[in-house]
C-alpha cells in the first residue's frame, strides 16, 4: 500500500478521489474486509507547489485496514507518528472470528 501510492500527484481538489481509489485498490486484495483512507487536507494544501498540487507523502496518510484470514481478524493502521518522524505501520488488534 505505502510504496504503491507515495509520490502520486494530489491536490486539495483530488484528495478525496485519491482516498477512494486507494481504498478500492487495497480492497481488491484477498482477505481485506474494510479499508479507510484519510489524506490530510491541510498537509496537502501546505505542500502544494505553484501548480496547486504536490506529491503524496507518508506524512499525509492515515490508513486503517481490516483483514480476515481463517479465524483471525487483524486491524492494521498506517499513520504518521510525529515523535518518530515516520509513517509507522502497525498491528492494532488481533481477534478470533466466531461464527
Amino acid at each position: 500500500l505505502y510504496h504503491q501510492f507515495i509520490g502520486t500527484p494530489v491536490s486539495t481538489e483530488t484528495r478525496e478521489l485519491l482516498e477512494r481509489v486507494i481504498e478500492r485498490s487495497v480492497a481488491l486484495q484477498p482477505g481485506v474486509a474494510s479499508v479507510e483512507v484519510i489524506i490530510n487536507r491541510e498537509k496537502v494544501r501546505l505542500a502544494a507547489n505553484q501548480f496547486k498540487y504536490c506529491e503524496l507523502s507518508g506524512a499525509m496518510l492515515d490508513v486503517k485496514v481490516v483483514v480476515v484470514y481463517g479465524q483471525a481478524e487483524v486491524h492494521v493502521r498506517l499513520k504518521y507518528e510525529a515523535e518518530l518522524e515516520y509513517p509507522l505501520m502497525r498491528v492494532e488488534t488481533v481477534s478470533e472470528v466466531t461464527s
